[in-house]
């Protein structure tokens, strides 16, 4: 049984799928992580996002990410979702869930994933307003 639950998806992503994969035992900590579209950004108002990506390569450096965590900080398991395609205010684009035995390790291991998918992870996001759209995040 694998250790990691990586996915990209145009699917709604579901919380409850990934703090069922992270539940083992033998973890006294779950920590998640749950990015949400919101309505604003700097003084603009959003309408949507649009999260695009190359998927064979995200998927491969999301899997990184996971394998890295579970060696640096000790944890049992992680699961690192994200979504691709058009998303509404209130949509849900990332969930980062990780099962440790102690709770220091799982919040270090999450917050490590999040900042290291978001410098790393080829998934790119466009900004959409009333008066126009932007593309942001966009690297590698």
């Amino acid at each position: 049984m694998s250790n990691t639950s990586i996915k990209i998806t145009s699917e709604k992503l579901r919380l409850e799928e990934c703090y069922e994969f992270v539940t083992d035992d033998s973890c006294g900590g779950i920590v998640a992580f749950v990015g949400t579209v919101r309505n604003s950004t700097q003084s603009k108002e959003v309408t949507q996002l649009d999260f695009s990506t190359y998927k064979p390569m995200a998927i491969k450096e999301m899997q990184q990410i996971a394998e890295i965590a579970i060696k640096k900080f000790a944890i049992k398991k992680i699961a690192i979702h994200h979504a691709e395609g058009m998303l509404q205010i209130g949509d849900i684009p990332v969930i980062i869930t990780v099962g440790a035995p102690h709770r220091k390790a799982a919040f270090e291991a999450c917050e490590f994933a999040i900042d290291t998918l978001k410098e790393t992870v080829p998934i790119w996001k466009k900004e959409h307003f009333s008066d126009g759209e932007v593309w942001v995040n966009a690297h590698p």
